[in-house]
């Protein structure tokens, strides 16, 4: 008999497997989100892109593509519209994750409609602040994931745990994980849930050009660089000649010279900014259909903690 998830974000998101796709800027949209959540874990519509005409548009779609759950993020440091919290609730959403602020401007807003809320943390003190400020769950993320960053980055390893010996919500890592071992450790530590975000770029559902896709593939383990250590956001990204310059200059805010994401995304110019990732790109060595990935990620899950029980609980 399969064996199945059943714990508290399972039970809170609706989901069959407590696996979070990342909220990537004009990546998180209805292609990618609407194949995951059709696999069973919980595909998440960006707004950071700021563009919720389009975002509204791409909800829209999800709900032909889809009758699985599915969620918004609200990135804060992003969208400039201070009505965001409205706009989410208005199309209906019943899961947000935010980020990039603080929980205090929109969790009670969004509780009040009714919505499950869980905010983006990546130290222990912003974790008990959301707590405080009445969030469902944490997205505990790790300063090896790709994307935008706090400057002072703790690692999963260490964040994670911490996180948990203080706090009762639940809590998914994100950081690192990208298959069913990876899930497994993050259990151990605490977590009820996954957030993948490089692994769901390189994924064949994935709008992002195949260049990006190859490069994430064709990565080394230290193939990724932390930018931005002296300003705010921080940034993890692909080692590009424009990524390597921006290391070398730790003077210059790498924002200054992000670049043209859509040429990079859609275009398939990898100097044509900077290409987010995570570290966890030396881990990936194909590019895969989403529906494979999760399965793969489930079966794996329970196979590595059914032989951790037989190899050491005796």
């Amino acid at each position: 008999m399969k064996m199945k998830f059943d714990n508290r974000v399972t039970r809170m998101l609706g989901v069959e497997l407590p696996i979070v796709q990342a909220p990537m800027g004009w990546i998180a949209r209805s292609q990618l989100a609407s194949a995951v959540s059709n696999a069973g874990g919980m595909g998440i519509i960006e707004t950071s892109s700021g563009e919720l005409d389009a975002v509204k548009e791409e909800i829209r779609k999800m709900r032909e593509l889809t009758d699985k759950p599915f969620g918004v993020n609200i990135a804060q440091a992003f969208v400039r519209d201070p009505n965001i919290a409205q706009f989410v609730i208005d199309q209906g959403a019943t899961f947000v994750t935010t980020s990039a602020g603080s929980p205090t401007k929109y969790t009670a807003d969004l509780k009040a409609a009714g919505l499950t809320v869980f905010h983006v943390v990546p130290t222990l003190k912003a974790a008990l602040k959301a707590v405080e400020a009445g969030v469902d769950g944490l997205i505990v993320e790790g300063g090896e994931g790709g994307g935008f960053k706090n400057p002072n980055d703790v690692a999963s390893m260490v964040l994670l745990p911490l996180v948990r010996s203080k706090v009762d919500v639940p809590i998914i890592a994100a950081g690192g994980f990208t298959d069913g071992r990876t899930m497994a450790a993050a259990f151990a530590l605490g977590a009820e849930g996954v957030q993948m975000g490089t692994r769901m770029v390189s994924a064949a559902e994935s709008p992002v050009h195949s260049n990006w896709k190859q490069a994430i593939v064709n990565a080394e383990e230290t193939g990724t660089v932390f930018l931005n250590r002296f300003h705010s956001p921080a940034l993890r990204a692909l080692r590009t000649e424009r990524a390597s310059r921006l290391e070398k200059t730790p003077e210059v805010n790498a924002m200054t010279d992000f670049g043209v994401a859509r040429d990079l995304y859609f275009g398939g110019d990898m100097e044509a900014a900077v290409p987010l990732t995570g570290q966890v790109a030396g881990r990936i060595d194909s590019v895969k259909p989403v529906a494979e990935i999760l399965a793969e990620t489930r079966d794996e899950f329970f196979e590595t903690v059914s032989s951790l029980a037989r190899d050491y609980c005796q």
